[in-house]
């Protein structure tokens, strides 16, 4: 059942909380991935450690993919699996910021089922079941109902401005920028902005849980060409995202090239 599995990433979510903060209170070894992959600490791997063992001893017939786990095709002949950010916001986490988050999902055949984005040093734990809403801490969350783009409150990077990727240029919205996209996603979910949106290939990691989160807010979710978004591919990148509110995110995508 999806809720039961909910269930088990929010306590998955609090004991990871708990690992990476010990981490983020005292120095840490940091290192960088290679060829260009970003950044890595001891706590993305120690929340990966725990979580490998907890949660694949709790549902030993699901698949696994982690960013910071090796990724083997084993994965893509099972119908259900957990897709895993350890810590998204590495650079974040590393900084001393508090911002960084943990983003946990289930997915089944391609579509997620089970979901929890949580900023520990937030206090900010949203999560979701497939059919049974979602929440943060405990409350239920809405998307944004504003209807139409001008004006609207967009997280994205600067990169995702630039008018080569628009009809007629960069549309008229309030900009802001979050370093997490799981954060981001939960943000639109929550109803705090209208929409986000990342253009460039993005890890399913980054996405799973939050695309679980805005659907059951109410909210919009599609590939920058418009399409759905599907899990467990054989290449674990979608190409980008656009969310937002059912009133803006119409709007976003047809304004785009």
């Amino acid at each position: 059942m999806p809720e039961h599995d909910r269930d088990l990433l929010i306590e998955a979510a609090r004991a990871s909380g708990k690992i990476a903060t010990e981490f983020a209170m005292r120095p840490h070894e940091k290192w960088d991935k290679p060829e260009g992959a970003g950044p890595v600490t001891e706590a993305d791997l120690a929340v990966n450690h725990y979580l490998e063992d907890a949660l694949r001893n709790a549902r030993p017939d699901y698949g696994w993919l982690s960013e910071e786990s090796e990724d083997t095709c084993e994965r893509l002949g099972k119908d259900k699996l957990f897709i895993i950010d350890p810590i998204d916001g590495t650079r974040s986490f590393i900084e001393g910021a508090k911002t960084w988050a943990h983003s946990f999902a289930v997915v089944e055949r391609g579509q997620v089922t089970a979901a929890v984005v949580y900023l520990p040093l937030l206090d900010k734990l949203y999560a979701a079941a497939k059919g049974q809403g979602a929440t943060l801490n405990g409350a239920p969350i809405t998307a944004s109902i504003r209807q139409g783009l001008s004006g609207a409150e967009v997280l994205a990077a600067k990169p995702a401005f630039e008018p080569s990727h628009w009809k007629a240029g960069a549309p008229d919205v309030t900009r802001a920028y979050r370093p997490s996209l799981a954060y981001r996603l939960a943000l639109v979910a929550e109803g705090r902005f209208d929409a986000m949106l990342t253009l460039r290939p993005s890890w399913e990691w980054d996405i799973a849980a939050g695309a679980l989160l805005l659907s059951e807010a109410g909210a919009i979710t599609s590939n920058k060409h418009g399409a759905g978004l599907l899990f467990n591919n054989a290449d674990p990148r979608l190409a980008g995202v656009v969310a937002g509110g059912a009133g803006v995110h119409p709007a976003l995508q047809a304004a785009l090239k």
